[in-house]
Formats: structure tokens, sequence, C-alpha cells
């Protein structure tokens, strides 16, 4: 099957992308703007979804462009998430996310800030001779790590973590085993009471919004450690910040709500907040894995074979 591509993407990208396509396969750029990134010729039947959505003006309340969909059979789109997106996207017959794309430096990010937790890092650096004293650290083997949303990034968290002798549990919407070996699944409720480090890697959904809200961080361990890579919206922010006044001992944030918090939030001073823009699943080789899912998917494509990343459009992920 041939391939006939439009994409949105920066023409830097774009130009490294097409340096590593089959040949036969037609690359057109429209622009990384609101203003062309939606005219789309009536021969392209698959199309690149630029992951900065407010470049091309794409967010939940954007209406569908005239025409929409086209004749495209599968729109492609490098984030994981697809909760910025509006409904009319998933008209499109196959719809695919970078499944996992992100997961290994994610997964590093989660360990980091696990170890800089237990280890008290930076705060045990010396700088001066009244600063060589003794501190009680923590450890990691032994401790329970709780994975809220077992998915791709919470295998590869997992991993890790049993590296290090923790033990592990997850939860996730769909029943049955985890799948690994020493990775227990378990109500939310049962994660939350047990785990020393709580990780959120579940997807933003109707179900998900706010799930940790006052009564989830009532079930929390007490001195326990929240970890949010996956949306910030997964958390009501002003419960978060009760929790921090009472039993939650500490909150590592690589995403929020709002984001990026305004100036003068409280999310900026609070002293048992460590916040990032945003950035854990950033690494060297995040392009490169992310292109080559794409590059595999459509060998698939061409095959007329399955593709791997679709998403299920009623439960909208």
């Amino acid at each position: 099957m041939s391939a006939n591509i439009v994409h949105q993407y920066e023409p830097e990208l774009g130009e490294r992308i097409a340096a590593r396509l089959p040949p036969g396969v037609k690359f057109v750029p429209l622009g990384a703007s609101a203003g062309t990134a939606w005219t789309i010729p009536p021969e392209a039947d698959v199309l690149l979804v630029n992951q900065n959505s407010g470049a091309v003006g794409l967010d939940r309340s954007m209406p569908a462009p005239a025409g929409w969909p086209f004749n495209l059979k599968w729109v492609h789109l490098r984030s994981t998430g697809i909760d910025k997106y509006p409904d009319w996207i998933f008209q499109v017959p196959q719809v695919t996310v970078t499944r996992g794309g992100y997961a290994t430096p994610i997964a590093e990010y989660v360990m980091a800030a696990v170890l800089s937790a237990a280890k008290r890092m930076p705060e045990i650096w010396a700088r001066e001779r009244s600063g060589w004293h003794s501190v009680k650290l923590d450890t990691l083997a032994g401790r329970t790590l709780g994975i809220v949303g077992f998915g791709e990034i919470g295998k590869a968290i997992a991993r890790r973590a049993l590296a290090f002798d923790m033990q592990v549990l997850g939860t996730r919407r769909t029943p049955g085993p985890s799948g690994m070996d020493r990775v227990e699944i378990v109500p939310l409720e049962h994660l939350l009471q047990r785990s020393d480090h709580i990780v959120i890697a579940t997807p933003l959904t109707e179900e998900t919004r706010g799930l940790f809200d006052d009564a989830a961080f009532a079930q929390v361990k007490p001195g326990a450690h929240l970890i949010n890579i996956g949306r910030g919206p997964v958390i009501d922010t002003e419960a978060l910040r009760r929790a921090l006044d009472g039993r939650l001992g500490l909150a590592t944030l690589d995403v929020t709500d709002p984001e990026p918090p305004p100036e003068g939030h409280w999310l900026y001073a609070h002293p048992q907040v460590r916040l990032s823009p945003h950035i854990s699943g950033s690494s060297p080789d995040t392009e490169a894995v992310v292109t080559g899912f794409f590059l595999e998917n459509l060998e698939r494509y061409r095959a007329a074979k399955p593709l791997s990343g679709l998403v299920d459009r009623r439960a909208r992920y």
C-alpha cells in the first residue's frame, strides 16, 4: 500500500523524518501554523499532528476544519495522551499515539525522584565544615512503590523499582494479573494505604479527573511521597495543599493543574513540593525513539497490518 502523508511539523523535524522514510512515500509539509496546518489535500491518507498543539490552533474547543475528515485513514499523534484533542479528531478510522515511546526517560525521572527523596538530595551536600554531620537517610529496599495506571510507563518504572528490591503495587482499568513477576494489581485504596512512594501514571479521562481528592489523600500512608508524571488534573490541587499540611510527606510534580502555575502560585514556594516543567520524557534519544515508533507503524500501515498505539475511541485512551 502506498502512503500519502501530510504533516504539521516544523521544517527541521520534518526534514529529519523525511530522511528516514522508505522510497515511494509522499511526505508533504502543511506548515506549523493554524493558518495552513489544516489545509489537507484530498489525496492525503495520513496526517501527522504537531505535538505543540497551540502552534496549529488545536485544543479541545477547536471546531473541525471544513471537510474533515477528508480522505484520511490514519492520524498519528507524537504524544502519549489524548486529553487535549477535540472529539472530531477521532472521526478518522485509525488514530494512534506514541504509546510507550517516552517510558524510559519517564521511568528514570521517577526513580531519580524516589532516590532523591530517600537519600535527601540535594540537602545532604556539605558546603562547609559545619555541614559535616550525620543525617538519617531512608532506603528503597523493602519499601513499597505504588503505580496508579499500570501501562507501558508503569511497567518501565516497575522494572527499575524491582531492581532496587522495592515492592511494587499497581492499579489499572482492566482486572487480572499485572503480567510482571512480583507486581501486584490492587484496588486504589489498598495501594494508597500501603505505598511509601505513589506514582500517578494514568491518562486523564472523565474517570481519573480529580481522582486524588480529599477522600483519596485521607487514605495515603502517613509521610508518603506522591509523584505525578501523568496529567495535572488527576490531582485536585487544593486537596493536595491540604494533604501536604497533613498526611502527605512530599510531592514531586512534573505536571500540574493549572500548567504552568501562574506567577506567585503556592506550588512554587511550598517546602514539600518539587516542581519540574513537564520534562520527564526528555532525553537525547527521545526524538529518535518517537520517530522510530511512527516508522514501524508506517511499515504496518503499508502492509495492511494492525497499528500499534491505537486509541480506543470509546475509552478515549
